[in-house]
């Protein structure tokens, strides 16, 4: 058995069993994949996959475990090079980040710019997607950290970690109904068509349960993944704007009106997965502080130690999270 079948086997099942698409990714030929993943199964004297011809249809139930297992073996040998790096040169090598366009878009920027400067020696690489979507790419070891609201909770080979919590604003155009009412309810929120964050983006699911709580079906008109869309459609008057209130710039979004609507939809907490067998570097800990400077490399790592959850979660519980 070599690392190289493992690595083959699991790309494959990455790339939804098309040995072309991950040939292709991997910069090696498909005979060759083909080749190694039958010497890997003729070895264990077992399918890893089931095949219609030529083609790999499914997984066999054994299958899914050895891949499973050789996601973890493959982990752990990328974890031995970075230690290896550590040591070699600490302030040097790539970080990956995935998260969604509200927290590239509004919560990053600085931080980004001032790590980037103290470590000038890092290559970092953001990639954006639905909270699901990265959530998986941590979870599958695609990049170090994820920074989300939703979703990381779905993954039990993921620690969560609180960075910041924050509110949602209400965006109408200037003049609105809504402005010139002291006190703004859910009722009369849900009166007018709404233009919000897709289902599971940015903490949709607390806007739903707001509604639901109070037996309210608001026409929800438009959905975006992005704040920005989610403005230019308040300025041609199809609805009222749902969005983080750190997505409202009094300068750029001046043609708007933001209504605080942190009383009807409650905080929202956004976090940080690690996968539980990365190896953190010492400018991943860096990342991370400047990020939320509550999480010390100490807290980080005890966190990493206990790797529970429900620890975790009583290992921070007392923390004054900074709020946008």
């Amino acid at each position: 058995m070599k690392l190289q079948q493992l690595r083959y086997i699991w790309e494959v099942s990455k790339n939804n069993l098309n040995v072309s698409a991950t040939a292709e990714a991997i910069y090696t030929s498909q005979p060759g994949i083909s080749k190694q993943i039958r010497i890997l199964e003729d070895e264990l004297g077992i399918p890893i996959f089931i095949r219609n011809g030529k083609h790999l249809v499914d997984m066999t139930p054994a299958g899914k475990k050895i891949v499973e297992l050789a996601g973890h073996i493959l982990m752990q040998t990328d974890n031995i090079k970075s230690i290896a790096r550590e040591y070699c040169d600490e302030n040097s090598g790539t970080l990956s980040i995935a998260t969604t366009h509200t927290q590239a878009r509004y919560a990053l920027p600085t931080v980004i710019k001032t790590f980037m400067s103290e470590m000038a020696d890092v290559s970092l690489d953001i990639q954006q997607g639905t909270p699901v979507q990265i959530s998986e790419m941590v979870s599958h070891g695609a990049v170090d950290l994820a920074i989300a609201t939703e979703a990381i909770e779905l993954y039990d080979n993921l620690i969560m970690l609180p960075c910041y919590s924050w509110d949602r604003c209400l965006l109408v155009p200037k003049g609105h109904e809504l402005t010139k009412l002291s006190d703004v309810t859910l009722a009369d929120v849900s009166s007018y068509p709404l233009i919000t964050y897709v289902f599971g983006f940015t903490g949709r699911s607390k806007l739903d349960e707001a509604f639901q709580s109070e037996n309210l079906k608001p026409e929800v008109a438009l959905t975006a993944v992005d704040a920005d869309v989610i403005k230019t459609y308040v300025r041609l008057g199809l609805g009222v704007g749902i969005v983080a209130r750190m997505a409202y710039d009094e300068e750029a979004d001046g043609d708007l009106v933001a209504i605080n609507a942190g009383h009807l939809f409650g905080k929202s907490i956004t976090r940080i997965g690690i996968r539980k067998d990365t190896f953190l570097r010492s400018y991943m800990y860096e990342f991370i502080r400047l990020f939320a400077p509550h999480l010390s490399k100490e807290i980080v790592s005890k966190a990493m130690e206990l790797k529970d959850q429900l620890l975790i979660d009583e290992l921070v519980k007392d923390i004054q999270l900074p709020h946008f």
